[in-house]
C-alpha cells in the first residue's frame, strides 16, 4: 500500500500528496468558469449581434439578435440565482412545505 502523506519537519505537518493538486484544479476550474460566464459569453453575444446586423443589414433580424443575446447574457449573468431553482422545483413537486394539494 502506498503512503499518501508526507511528513515535513519531523512530523509537524502531515500533508496529503493530492491536496495541492486538488486545490490547484479547483482554483483553475473556478477561474475558467468565471472567465466563461463573465467574459466569453458577453463577448460572443456581442459578436453575434454584430455579425447578424452586418450580414442582414436589416433592422428586424438585428433587433431579434439583440433580444436573443440579451436573454443568453442575462441567464448566464444570473447563474448564481438560478442554480438552485431546479432543486427547489423538484422538492416542491415531491410535496415540499409549500405544495398545494388538490385533495385538501
Amino acid at each position: 500500500m502506498l503512503d499518501t502523506t508526507v511528513t515535513l519537519a519531523q512530523g509537524l505537518n502531515d500533508v496529503t500528496l493530492a491536496q495541492g493538486w486538488i486545490q490547484t484544479g479547483t482554483g483553475l476550474g473556478t477561474d475558467i468558469k468565471s472567465l466563461i460566464f463573465d467574459v466569453a459569453i458577453p463577448v460572443l453575444c456581442g459578436i453575434f449581434v454584430v455579425v447578424v446586423g452586418w450580414k442582414t443589414k436589416a433592422p428586424g433580424p438585428t433587433i431579434m439578435a439583440c433580444i436573443f443575446a440579451a436573454v443568453v447574457w442575462g441567464l448566464s449573468a444570473n447563474m448564481g440565482a438560478l442554480k438552485n431553482k431546479t432543486t427547489e422545483d423538484i422538492v416542491q413537486y415531491q410535496g415540499g412545505p409549500n405544495a398545494v394539494r388538490s385533495d385538501q
